[in-house]
């Protein structure tokens, strides 16, 4: 996995390996709400702020973590669970956060995020 900015830009775009792209794609777009680009050998996934980009080659389950915003982690955690995806424990971080883990068919570390104090 990598995390790779580019200079002059603010976004970040997060890269995981994948042992299938299409499968890969269709975990991304079906379960997790991404809009996803095809490009030469690797994918772009979208959602909200949100970039990763999809390669083929062996998963390496250390390393960058992507953070996607809901507006329930509670609620995305059971949706999940019932669509048996892997699921971590959903955890708040001093009643400002929630975050909870989800695992992509090959290992890779995803979190999603609530915020639960509004600035």
């Amino acid at each position: 996995m990598w995390a790779f900015g580019f200079m002059g830009h603010s976004e970040m775009r997060i890269w995981y390996r994948v042992r299938d792209l299409d499968t890969a794609r269709a975990f991304y777009t079906g379960k997790l709400g991404f809009t996803a680009t095809d490009a030469d050998g690797w994918v772009e996934l979208e959602r909200g702020d949100m970039r990763i980009a999809l390669t083929e080659g062996e998963p390496v389950p250390e390393g960058p973590v992507a953070s996607v915003d809901v507006e329930n982690v509670k609620a995305e955690a059971d949706r999940l669970r019932t669509e048996q995806v892997e699921i971590g424990t959903v955890v708040e971080l001093h009643n400002e956060v929630r975050i909870v883990d989800v695992y992509d068919p090959d290992g890779n570390r995803l979190q999603l995020v609530e915020e639960l104090r509004a600035d």
